[in-house]
């Protein structure tokens, strides 16, 4: 026997040699071919490679055999199978003429339906005041009567007419125009629909007397000359102030002349300042807080101890500009101190018409078929003194009783005209 080579490929005649570390058989020298002979090991790969590949090829055929039933033809569709149910849905209705209000559209042409649609003018349903008081007294109807309500808000004064057209041609029963400004358009949509009820809130009707149309009315200067005379007996410095939207709207003047007119009746030493927003328009005029609160602080700045803010998000900005220098506010409309939280620290009254409760009991009168054309007078006043209750002296409460009671039974009048000097 040979020893086993350190080449495997080395030859040696005749015999056989089985080399253990390599695990291969040398080849006798008569057998060889002339080339290398193959090692063993490369063999022994090669035969486990085939086989791997038969086996892979087996069992491809095999899957695709049984896949063959489970693929669906082209004209069915394919659903994913990912554990999830696929759900179609519809797109919620949503009633066209306000998107504000989710729900089925209502059918108010119906006897049994009773609808009440609301328009604000350009301050918005969350003023904190006017309009969301209004918006308030519908709701009341919602609840108390079973009336269907929805709203539109107004960001242009051009579209009063299209707004107020929405619920017309829905056929509501009552629809609720809010502000002065929208006098003109009630009018001639109540001429154009007249089975339709209509109910402006602040709009005089003096011109004439149309069936379908009453305006609600308050004595505003009743309300501004009380909040007035409060303020002269409040201030320290002599100075108190008003910031309003435009004197272009009656109701405004009168608020800011008998909010002067109070302060002359107590002391007409007190000096007053009064401001009004009349360099925009109506879009922006009640809807400028920013104004509101730079105009309160730089009238503040030069001495004024008591801020009357009025007119809005405008007023509302006042309010704001007196609770940062620390300075008495007085509201407007409603009791703002439930609406304007961050001045209730500084808030003395508010000058309030009792919008609420005004046009429910009209929209009420309405749904019980005796609607009253013309005008309608709303109660004014002035709110609690809240927070500051206790800065207010008793006989200044005492005062300004004696005051509302004179202004009812009129032993004391304003003197306020109706519309500004224009």
């Amino acid at each position: 026997m040979k020893k086993c080579p350190r080449d495997p490929n080395e030859i040696f005649p005749d015999d056989y040699v089985t080399c253990p570390i390599h695990g291969m058989a040398l080849v006798p020298q008569s057998e060889r071919t002339g080339k290398p002979p193959v090692p063993g090991w490369v063999w022994g790969l090669g035969g486990v490679v085939i086989g791997m590949l038969i086996i892979v090829f087996a069992v491809v055929i095999v899957l695709a055999s049984s896949m063959e039933n489970k693929i669906p033809s082209s004209t069915e569709p394919i659903t994913p199978s990912l554990g999830i149910e696929t759900i179609t849905q519809s797109p919620p209705t949503i009633a066209t003429i306000d998107h504000n209000v989710e729900g089925e559209k209502p059918d108010c042409g119906k006897p049994d339906v009773f609808c009440v649609g609301l328009v604000t003018d350009v301050g918005g349903i969350d003023d904190n005041s006017f309009n969301q008081s209004t918006w308030e007294g519908v709701k009341q109807a919602e609840n108390d009567l079973g009336a269907v309500v929805q709203y539109i808000e107004t960001t242009d004064s051009k579209d009063y007419d299209k707004n107020i057209a929405k619920f017309a041609d829905a056929k509501y029963d009552v629809i609720v125009t809010v502000g002065f400004a929208m006098g003109e358009a009630t009018v001639a949509a109540a001429r154009q629909y007249p089975d339709v009820k209509f109910i402006g809130i602040d709009q005089n009707q003096l011109a004439e007397t149309i069936p379908n149309v009453v305006g609600l009315v308050f004595p505003e200067d009743n309300a501004g000359f009380l909040v007035g005379a409060l303020a002269a007996q409040m201030t320290k410095s002599g100075k108190i102030c008003a910031v309003l939207a435009t004197d272009a709207v009656p109701p405004i003047w009168r608020l800011g002349e008998g909010y002067r007119a109070g302060s002359a009746y107590i002391d007409p030493a007190v000096e007053v300042t009064t401001v009004y927003h009349n360099d925009v328009g109506f879009e922006k005029t009640f809807n400028d807080p920013e104004w509101g609160k730079t105009t309160a602080i730089s009238i503040i700045d030069k001495g004024c101890d008591i801020v009357f803010g009025v007119g809005s998000k405008t007023g509302n900005g006042a309010l704001l500009g007196a609770a940062e220098k620390g300075v008495y506010a007085i509201g407007v409309d409603v009791d703002q101190y439930f609406t304007v939280p961050e001045a209730q620290n500084v808030l003395l009254s508010s000058a309030i018409k009792l919008l609420t409760p005004g046009t429910f009991n009209l929209i009420k009168i309405a749904k019980e078929g005796s609607f009253p054309a013309g005008n309608f007078l709303g109660d004014a006043g002035y709110a609690p003194f809240h927070d500051l209750d206790n800065r207010v002296p008793a006989e200044v409460k005492t005062k300004m009783e004696a005051i509302a009671e004179g202004l009812i039974d009129g032993s004391i009048r304003t003197n306020v005209p109706p519309t500004g000097p224009y």
